[in-house]
């Protein structure tokens, strides 16, 4: 595995069609657009769409030989509002809401299984106090944009989503 397919393999989870919530819209999930990286210039403005980006990359270094690949994915969510007649933003925060929750079920993955099918060594699970350990919690956080500035702004609800992900252990 490489650090530089990582965007690559964590959008193929999320388009993936199986017996977890399907996102794409082809196989009746809410978005549109499921991708690697935000595609500048080729924004799909009026298109429901998941972006996989990452935050950060850290190696960690383990007994001088192994070493652990780690990342912080970052979401970007685009949820336009298709029309203007009054109570859609009302309606559409739920739609958009309800989309989340079945990208949270299939970040979570099916139980007993966090590597997105071998993708991963675990994807959404953090440890307490950091690397310390302490115990581990299921980690998801989302951030809601303002729906009072980005209404006006494109017409559209937008939100990021964070959570961290694992490759196996490499000898280097």
């Amino acid at each position: 595995m490489s650090t530089a397919d990582a965007e690559q393999r964590e959008a193929a989870w999320l388009a993936q069609v199986d017996t977890l919530p399907s996102l794409l819209t082809l196989n009746g999930g809410p978005f549109e657009v499921v991708q690697a990286f935000w595609p500048g210039a080729k924004f799909a403005a009026k298109k429901t769409a998941i972006y996989v980006q990452r935050r950060r990359t850290r190696v960690y270094r383990f007994g001088g030989q192994r070493l652990r690949p780690s990342y912080e994915f970052q979401l970007k969510l685009v949820w336009p509002l298709k029309a203007t007649q009054a109570g859609i933003a009302e309606t559409e925060a739920q739609n958009f809401a309800n989309a989340v929750e079945l990208l949270r079920q299939r970040v979570s993955g099916p139980s007993g299984d966090k590597t997105h099918g071998g993708r991963f060594l675990s994807v959404a699970e953090a440890l307490e106090g950091g690397t310390t350990g302490g115990g581990s919690y299921a980690y998801f956080e989302v951030d809601y944009a303002d729906p009072e500035v980005t209404i006006p702004q494109g017409g559209w609800l937008r939100a990021t989503v964070a959570y961290p992900a694992d490759d196996p252990e490499l000898m280097g």
